[in-house]
């Protein structure tokens, strides 16, 4: 096998149909659109959701709940994580990104007191359980709320 004797396999290739073009291809004169109408027209069309001018089922369906534009969304990081860390290390947010535990920042980061810590870290991030606090400062680390 050779680079130049490579097909792409039979069926997983089309061509695109160029509507509009002769009378042979049999989407030539009104492209497949049919005969004048609205939906004949460039730009035609009605917009997302119309139904014809029955309201809409968006419209119909009622609202519910609640939806605060302010929420904070935090990233996530568990104390079992920070084990791979060695003693004395200063974990930042932008330690925990580089490390690959948390994958963005989002709004902050928030440690959980899941699992065990067996390091002595100071931990730098917005927010802390109670269990995990306990647990950073029982381990001989610090926490610091940034």
């Amino acid at each position: 096998m050779k680079l130049h004797t490579l097909k792409p396999a039979e069926g997983s290739r089309q061509e695109r149909n160029r509507v509009g073009r002769g009378q042979g291809s049999g989407n030539g004169k009104t492209a497949g659109r049919g005969q004048k109408g609205q939906k004949a027209r460039s730009g035609g069309g009605v917009r997302l959701g119309f139904e014809g001018g029955q309201t809409q089922l968006f419209r119909r369906l009622p609202k519910r709940g609640f939806n605060n534009i302010n929420r904070k969304e935090y990233a996530v990081v568990n104390l079992e994580a920070l084990n791979r860390f060695e003693d004395g290390t200063t974990v930042t947010p932008a330690l925990l990104v580089e490390a690959g535990v948390v994958k963005k920042e989002l709004s902050g980061v928030k440690i959980l007191g899941n699992g065990q810590l067996e390091r002595k870290l100071t931990v730098q991030a917005a927010k802390f359980s109670k269990g995990a606090e306990q647990a950073i400062t029982a381990a001989g680390g610090s926490i610091e709320v940034i």
